[in-house]
C-alpha cells in the first residue's frame, strides 16, 4: 500500500481505552491512532479530514494535559447538524478516535463502556466542536478552518478538468500531488487550530 510519506510523520493520538484492555485487545488498553488510520477509515486524505484530525488531537491535549485521554469517556458536541456541510465527515473522525457515537455503536458491558449517546449535534456552543470529559465535566471548544492554508493556483483549473474527466495522466498525478501538498501544509501548521478552555 503506497501513500504519501508525510502520513507517517504526523504526530499520533494516544488514548487509554479500558474496554480494549478488559477484552484483551491492547496491552494496558493503550491505543494509538495515526493520520494514516484516519485516512484509511475515511478512504481519502483532504483538508477536512486533516482539520478534523488536528481538532481531535489538539482538543484532547488541552482537555487532558499530561494525562492520557480516556477513550469512550468523553462527550463530543457539534455546532451544526450532522447533514450540514462537512459535519458528518468530521464527526466520523471524532468517533473513530474518541469512541463516541450518537445513537449507534457498542452498548456496553454491565452498564459500563456504553459508546452511545456521547455525540450530539445542533449544540449551543461558540466554536465548531466541544469536547467534555465525563469525569470532571471540563470542556474545551475547538475550531479549524482549512482555508487558512490556500491551495496552489493550479488547483482550480485542474479540479475542473478532473471533474470533467478530461485530464491527462500527468495532470492527474499533478492534481494529486498538489492536493496532498496542501494537506501536508495543513497538518504542519496545527497552531492554526483554535482551542478555547
Amino acid at each position: 500500500m503506497k501513500y504519501p510519506d508525510f502520513f507517517d510523520t504526523v504526530e499520533t493520538v494516544e488514548l487509554k481505552d479500558t474496554l480494549s484492555q478488559i477484552l484483551g485487545a491492547f496491552e494496558e488498553g493503550v491505543i494509538r491512532f495515526s493520520y494514516l488510520d484516519v485516512v484509511k477509515s475515511a478512504g481519502h486524505s483532504c483538508p477536512t479530514i486533516a482539520g478534523a484530525y488536528l481538532m481531535v488531537r489538539e482538543g484532547l491535549k488541552a482537555l487532558y494535559g499530561e494525562e492520557l485521554p480516556q477513550r469512550g469517556e468523553l462527550k463530543v458536541f457539534f455546532k451544526e447538524d450532522i447533514q450540514s456541510g462537512t459535519t458528518g465527515v468530521v464527526a466520523n473522525v471524532f468517533s473513530l478516535i474518541t469512541g463516541a457515537t450518537s445513537n449507534w455503536g457498542f452498548k456496553g458491558l454491565n452498564d459500563a463502556h456504553d459508546r452511545r449517546f456521547l455525540m450530539f449535534f445542533n449544540a449551543d456552543i461558540p466554536l465548531h466542536v466541544r469536547l467534555q470529559r465525563n469525569d470532571t465535566k471540563r470542556t474545551v471548544d475547538i475550531a479549524y478552518n482549512p482555508s487558512s492554508i490556500l491551495p496552489d493556483t493550479q488547483m482550480q483549473p485542474l479540479m475542473q478538468k478532473v471533474l470533467a474527466g478530461v485530464t491527462s495522466t500527468e495532470e492527474k498525478e499533478l492534481f494529486g500531488l498538489l492536493w496532498q501538498t496542501r494537506v501536508r501544509k495543513i497538518l504542519e501548521n496545527f497552531d492554526k487550530v483554535i482551542v478555547l478552555q
